[in-house]
This record gives structure tokens, sequence and C-alpha cells, in this order.
């Protein structure tokens, strides 16, 4: 049976360029700022569960993650953490917004390979001005027809924007380096999921592989994507 792919949707962070390692950095300075008032895996299990709860006010990026910094420090410290550190904590984040990219195993090359031969598209969350600034740099900002920065990805976001780029689900195809949220909603909303794991993945964004489904696929790297498309069809 042929299956007939039209549209190639990706993410971005750590599937088009590295962006969870800087993301890292910023904790082991965080814990170094902190080393007086928690051990590193207390703060880091602390951090996690303000992020955790924080997403749904200050949504995903380099804003909240700073937000859940500071309210982690002020408890962690019984509200004495001093005004340097809370400095700190804003430089961290503001270096977040500018460090220099740097794609990810094969993205420039399968994009450019895959522009003109099918639509193409970003689905990313994040903060709106800081991928807009990583896209612009990464230099294969005018390979894609349309760009999605999104609150959170679900099967109805999925749907509404396969819908509004594709001829809908059927012919489209998610790729991410996140089980939750680039392969299962978007096989949920009857689309190709392509998982392609990086070397770092946020612990917010684990999930279980849907193997079950016949729409559900993992690659080593995006080199191997041009591949997985022909065997499709």
């Amino acid at each position: 049976m042929a299956h007939t792919v039209t549209t190639l949707a990706f993410d971005a962070d750590d599937t088009l360029w590295h962006n969870e390692r800087h993301f890292r950095m910023s904790e082991e300075r965080f814990a170094d700022l902190l080393k007086d008032y928690a051990d590193p895996d207390h703060l880091a299990e602390r951090l996690l569960a303000a992020e955790k709860k924080n997403v749904g006010h200050y949504g995903f990026g380099v804003k909240g993650f700073v937000l859940s910094m500071i309210e982690t420090a002020i408890e962690v410290t019984d509200e004495r953490v001093p005004a340097r550190v809370i400095k700190e904590l804003i430089a961290s984040g503001q270096d977040l917004l500018s460090y220099p990219i740097e794609l990810m195993p094969g993205a420039g090359e399968v994009v450019e390979q895959m522009a003109g031969h099918y639509k193409l598209i970003v689905i990313t969350k994040g903060d709106l001005l800081d991928q807009e600034r990583k896209l612009a740099q990464s230099g294969l900002g005018e390979m894609f027809d349309g760009v999605e920065i999104v609150s959170d990805k679900t099967a109805a976001m999925y749907e509404q924007l396969f819908v509004k780029w594709s001829n809908g689900s059927s012919g489209a195809m998610m790729i991410g380096n996140s089980m939750k949220s680039d392969v299962i909603p978007a096989i949920e909303a009857g689309a190709w999921g392509v998982y392609v794991p990086s070397e770092i993945t946020w612990a917010l964004e684990h999930a279980e592989a849907p193997k079950e489904s016949a729409k559900f696929r993992e690659i080593s790297s995006l080199h191997a994507l041009p591949e997985l498309l022909e065997s499709l069809t």
C-alpha cells in the first residue's frame, strides 16, 4: 500500500538545532550559585517541580525557566536568596536568548533537499521572539512554507494546522525529538509521527513510544528521513 506524504512538519528545538544542552549548562550554573543552600540533586528536583507547575502560567521557553529558577531559589533559601544570585539567574536567561545556533546533524542538508518536493512547516513551542530569532539565525527560514509557534502541542492543534497547511492530517508527517509533544499527538491527529532522538531530552517531554501505531517511525538522525519517505511511497 502506498502512502502519499505531501507535508513535512518539523519541531525546532533539538530537532533542527541544539537547545537543551544550553538549558543544562544554565542548570549547572544555578546549582553552583545555590550550593550553600541545597545539594544539586534536590535542587534539580525542586526546579523541575516548579517548571511543571508553572508551564501552564508562563508557557514553554526561557522566560518560564528563569522565573522557575528564581522561585526555586527563593524557596530553598527560605526567602534569603542574595540579590546577586537573582541577578545571575536573570543574566543566565539573557544568555539563553542569545546563544549562537548550531544545527542538528543533517538538518541543513535534509531541509534543503526536501524543499520544493514537499510543503515544509515548522511547528514549535517556546517564546515567540526567541523562536523567531533562532529560525532566522539558523539559515533555514526561507526554505519553510510556514512557521507556527504554539503554546502547546495537542492532537486538536495538529489537526487544525494540517488542514491549514496541507490536505489534512493523512498527508502530513511530524518530525521531532519529543515523543510526548511531536509524535504521539500528531499520530492521534491522523498524521505520521517520526521520532528523532536527541542527546538530551527535557524530563517533562518523556513518554512511551506508540509502537503499536502503524504511523509511528523512529530514525537515528535527520539524515535518514529521505530514505524513510522513499520507503513509504
